[in-house]
């Protein structure tokens, strides 16, 4: 690789063009080395020290960092009019920077706005139904009309329908995307691209010529997360991506909404899951625009497992708490020695009913928790 200009934005596109590298990766190696230009400078041998990374991806790292050409990336981000956000800058949304995961390098056309920190994120099935599209359509422009950015996935759909109805709603929008900016996916959106890149932005924290992978969705989908307050399921299946973006931000603390369908219908099974879980139900834009007024980041999740008694013998030791778990979910865990109902933890543990509820929602998305009749809980 050439010599590095004295700037730290042009070290920071070579990183982001290594394979492999990801948030997580690039976070160790930030920390480790101190600098993107002292990460550049390291050998396979000294990449082997950084936690996480064996001989084979320092092998790998290491010849990635002669190869990337941050003056052909850094050219392409000119010719397509794209601003590139290094963590931590301040043009770096701060709500995005909050989560473990967050991207190092944020690409974006359009702008970021002190606005943009009231926002809430709509998402949902690609092949949605009549009443999907109508209901996505009045949520987004009640709350563009009420000021609050509207997030999504530009995907076919409700994704879409949201960005356009905030739109004609004289509102802002944020379109996260899985692909590179050089492009616009899928193609048939381009023009609603350029329309949401005037009245909010386009983004994503892939390199400006990777085309999307099916691999690359459920990472954007924490992006729409972690941007917004709060997530709203309009309508998904059982399997619809849009409920990695729903686990998404129960892992992050956002409060997760889910609008309601028939009990018989395929297109709606997602949502119904979601309410039974702890999800909120919202039928308009003024449910969730009542709660934000008083909506604060919560207090992260914990979890539990029941011991089963063996024949002829004494229970087993308790099994230890899953990985992933922070204090709080430790709590509930610890908790949920036997089956507990909901009241009873929230009386125990001094937490909020609305709290716990979301609290337990993670813990079942996660399988570290079932949900049995009567709303009382057990460890899986």
């Amino acid at each position: 690789m050439p010599d590095l200009p004295p700037d730290p934005l042009h070290a920071h596109l070579a990183l982001a063009l290594v394979p492999g590298l990801g948030p997580k990766l690039t976070r160790a190696v930030l920390e480790r080395f101190g600098s993107p230009e002292a990460v550049l400078r390291a050998t396979a041998a000294d990449l082997e020290a950084v936690p996480m990374v064996g001989a084979k991806l320092a092998q790998k790292f290491a010849a990635g960092f002669r190869t990337a050409d941050p003056t052909r990336e850094r050219e392409l981000v000119r010719r397509h009019g794209v601003t590139v956000a290094v963590r931590g800058d301040a043009n770096y949304p701060a709500r995005l920077e909050t989560i473990d995961d967050a991207p190092p390098l944020l690409y974006f056309r359009g702008e970021m706005t002190a606005a943009d920190a009231t926002a809430v994120g709509i998402v949902g099935s690609r092949h949605c139904t009549g009443y999907g599209r109508r209901m996505a359509e009045r949520l987004a422009a009640g709350l563009a009309r009420a000021g609050v950015t509207v997030v999504s996935g530009l995907a076919r759909g409700i994704d879409g329908v949201a960005h356009k109805a905030a739109l004609d709603a004289g509102g802002r929008t944020i379109a996260v995307l899985a692909n590179g900016l050089s492009t616009v996916y899928p193609p048939e959106h381009a023009d609603l691209a350029g329309q949401v890149s005037r009245c909010g932005a386009v983004i994503t924290e892939t390199p400006m010529t990777v085309d999307p992978q099916p691999g690359m969705f459920p990472a954007r989908n924490r992006i729409i997360s972690a941007l917004s307050r709060a997530v709203v399921v309009v309508e998904a299946n059982e399997r619809s991506g849009a409920l990695i973006t729903a686990t998404h931000a129960a892992e992050q603390g956002r409060e997760v909404y889910a609008v309601p369908g028939n009990a018989d219908s395929p297109a709606s099974a997602g949502c119904l899951e979601l309410i039974r879980k702890g999800a909120r139900m919202v039928r308009s834009a003024d449910d969730i625009l009542e709660d934000l007024q008083g909506l604060a980041p919560p207090d992260p999740p914990t979890r539990t497992v029941k011991p089963e008694r063996q024949r002829g013998g004494d229970p087993p030791a308790p099994a230890g708490p899953p990985p992933g778990m922070d204090d709080t979910h430790r709590r509930i865990w610890d908790a949920l020695t036997e089956p507990r109902h909901a009241d009873t933890l929230t009386r125990d543990l001094g937490i909020s009913a609305a709290d716990l509820s979301r609290l337990l929602m993670t813990m079942e998305l996660k399988k570290w928790v079932r949900r049995l009749p009567g709303n009382s809980y057990e460890r899986r």
